[in-house]
């Protein structure tokens, strides 16, 4: 039997949900360019707090200070993909495969050389 939580309505509308929270976070606070490439939506100049490391996908928005390459975002579109599959379970899926990005599945799949981890 399928799972009803991924890859389904329910996911989606939790990817949805999320990519609202980014926008709420991104749009106002975004000190930089706003732009979207290939479906993914980049706010740059946004404060540290707003984001972990280099920056961090919420749905499909991307928050970042500067940390905007074509390889990152190729690199967070992987997590955008990721957010459409498990909807509002991706942050505490994310949080159970640990800090350590070589050990994280969902950094490994998405590159860990793109991601800036190597």
């Amino acid at each position: 039997m399928r799972n009803p939580l991924l890859d389904s309505p329910v996911s989606r509308a939790g990817w949805v949900f999320a990519t609202a929270v980014g926008l709420a976070v991104g749009v106002p606070f975004s000190t930089g360019r706003i732009r979207v490439e290939d479906g993914l939506v980049v706010c740059t100049g946004l404060p540290r707090w707003a984001f972990r490391r280099g920056g961090t996908c919420v749905g499909s928005v991307y928050l970042t200070r500067d940390n905007d390459g074509p390889r990152v975002l190729r690199h967070e579109r992987v997590h955008v993909t990721q957010w459409r599959r498990y909807g509002m379970l991706m942050p505490l899926l994310y949080a159970l495969a640990g800090r350590d990005a070589a050990r994280n599945r969902f950094e490994v799949e998405a590159g860990l050389e793109d991601g800036g981890y190597r």
